[in-house]
């Protein structure tokens, strides 16, 4: 019964109500793809297979059988966790599309978007610290207070907890890989730092779980999450560690050829 208010908003009816967003992100996507195509050089594939992956995990952690299972087993949230706040954010930052969208728009249209951009509250947001603040601090807030609980018998709460996850873990994402068009860049160094300091408060927490379960969660349950978290994180951190490293090192390389030249 704890869950009623809940499951009253599920239903197939509901789901596929919900699931438009979904399929209307990978249309217009698609659509996008078409157009630029006609304007500039080939779009990757591998972009088109970043973004359909990354709608397809986003939806299934709202959406369908594991979404449902969630609502009962924290194990099941936790995966949802891990594809709404960590994996689907990166395969679509790792998609690019803003740089799509500006290839797609008229001059016109690409100077307004990127005068936005340059906007100040994106900019804050935008912060590696902010956004990891957000992200990861957001987490410690859901885990370690009654929201989780109060999520659960409440719908409403329910969907904004979810967009905050996917939102907050895909601002922190572009704040880390700079992917698409970035107007306020920071330095390598100073996003590194961030880097290891969120992962170790994200390691912190799984572990935290494991020892103290959020109100209202099985003991076996929070230890089975917490592992999930901590281990599942490790391989999407690693992905996200691997690229960054890649960007660092292309981004060093011109200086390093210069000096030695010299």
């Amino acid at each position: 019964m704890e869950h009623n208010h809940v499951h009253q908003a599920s239903g197939t009816a509901f789901d596929l109500l919900l699931a438009l967003p979904f399929v209307l992100a990978v249309i217009v996507y698609l659509r996008m793809a078409v157009v630029s195509n006609h304007r500039c050089k080939r779009w990757p594939f591998y972009r088109f297979v970043c973004w359909i992956l990354g709608v397809i995990f986003a939806a299934a952690a709202l959406i369908g059988p594991m979404a449902k299972l969630a609502h009962e087993s924290f194990t099941a949230h936790m995966v949802g966790h891990l594809f709404l706040g960590m994996l689907a954010p990166l395969l679509l930052v790792l998609a690019a599309p803003m740089t799509l969208l500006m290839r797609t728009l008229s001059v016109r249209s690409a100077r307004r978007l990127s005068r936005i951009l340059k906007s100040l509250p994106l900019s804050i947001y935008c912060n590696p610290v902010v956004a990891s603040t957000l992200n990861i601090g957001g987490l410690w807030i859901l885990y370690t207070t009654e929201l989780y609980s109060a999520m659960q018998h409440n719908f409403l709460l329910h969907i904004v907890v979810h967009i905050h996850v996917f939102l907050a873990g895909y601002l922190y994402t572009i704040s880390i890989l700079y992917i698409d068009p970035i107007p306020h860049r920071y330095g390598f160094i100073y996003r590194a730092v961030v880097l290891i300091l969120s992962l170790a408060a994200h390691g912190i927490l799984s572990k935290y779980i494991y020892a103290y379960p959020p109100m209202g969660v099985p003991r076996e349950q929070a230890e089975m999450g917490g592992m999930i978290m901590y281990y599942g994180g490790d391989l999407v951190e690693i992905v996200l560690i691997s690229i960054f490293c890649q960007q660092w090192y292309k981004a060093a390389r011109p200086r390093m050829t210069v000096s030695f030249t010299q």
